[in-house]
């Protein structure tokens, strides 16, 4: 099993490109290499493939990049599935988990975050999940998201050490985690992690 998330940016003809596609390539290649394991296609759309654990901390952390730029913000779809068809293109790619994230993708509507795999009862649970949670992560200010941005690709650093590598407060840090929802976040990223075990 894999996971595909696909995605498209909110706003992305308000501002120069450079503003979002930077950020966002940067934090695609965390997760592997460009065309094989992720690509930016049609102008503003993109497509990452990697392990299924991984999938939806990558998308919040995503979406962390993307808002800190108060003008945008991410539509992203992820799928569940298997993979039948590999290329050097993840783009060309295919399997369960392509179909499954393309068509969450064209379902999305006022919910910017979703998931669809082959199992009906895990995906409601985890939609309504991710319902709530947006309630939360829509409302990110460019401070919150920047911490928690960095929080998720510096996971062993305490608050005093991500203070000093942000230049602020550690009440600053500790505030912005706490308006972010950033416990109950990973509290989700947790379940969802040990669900997907089971499947």
């Amino acid at each position: 099993m894999i996971a595909v998330i696909t995605g498209d940016i909110i706003n992305s003809q308000i501002s120069d490109v450079e503003r979002w596609i930077i950020p966002l390539k940067k934090t695609l290649q965390r997760y592997g290499s460009e065309t094989k394991h992720w690509d930016i296609f049609r102008g503003d759309s993109f497509q990452l493939a990697l392990a299924p654990e991984q999938a939806l901390l990558a998308a919040l952390h995503i979406k962390s990049t993307l808002k800190q730029d108060k003008l945008h913000d991410v539509r992203m779809a992820i799928g569940l599935g298997a993979e039948t068809y590999s290329t050097s293109k993840v783009t060309e790619a295919n399997g369960s988990a392509y179909v499954n994230s393309g068509a969450c993708f064209e379902q999305l509507k006022k919910q910017n975050l979703a998931i669809k795999s082959d199992h009906e009862q895990f995906d409601e649970t985890l939609n309504i999940m991710f319902s709530l949670s947006l309630l939360t992560t829509n409302t990110w200010s460019s401070t919150v998201s920047e911490v928690i941005k960095t929080v998720i690709e510096h996971p062993d650093e305490h608050q005093k050490q991500l203070a000093k590598r942000l230049n602020k407060s550690q009440s600053t840090i500790s505030e912005a985690l706490k308006r972010g929802g950033f416990e109950e976040i990973m509290m989700m990223n947790t379940f969802y992690k040990h669900n997907i075990s089971q499947l």
